[in-house]
């Protein structure tokens, strides 16, 4: 049983920063790959950015300079560091994570995220 719960959602005025949490618990599995999409009002998910245990990361042109994502393995926990917000960043946040043990990915439930004055 795995379960994965993000935090830190909310609303920011433009130029703003937020920073996400996701923690997977109820399993004693490790995850060898974690990320970040979002849901825009209206639109399809679509991805954010993603981290390797390796610590590599790459990022999608609209965030890029901007987020910054890190994990902490050892706790199964990503993050999604987010300055310079702006309204288009507007969405639900998802969180996804890869089960070492077998490949199986995981998704949150989604916090939102609000940029507005």
């Amino acid at each position: 049983q795995v379960q994965l719960v993000e935090s830190g959602g909310g609303l920011v005025q433009p130029g703003g920063s937020l920073r996400l949490s996701c923690a997977a618990s109820g399993s004693g599995f490790l995850f060898d790959v974690m990320g970040w999409y979002r849901q825009p009002p209206g639109k399809e998910r679509e991805w954010v950015a993603t981290i390797s245990s390796g610590t590599g990361t790459n990022y999608a042109d609209s965030v890029k300079g901007r987020f910054t994502i890190s994990r902490d393995g050892t706790k199964n926990t990503v993050y999604l560091q987010m300055n310079s917000l702006k309204p288009e960043d507007t969405a639900v946040y998802y969180c996804a994570m890869r089960r070492r043990f077998d490949s199986r990915y995981y998704w949150g439930q989604g916090t939102q995220v609000t940029v507005s004055s």
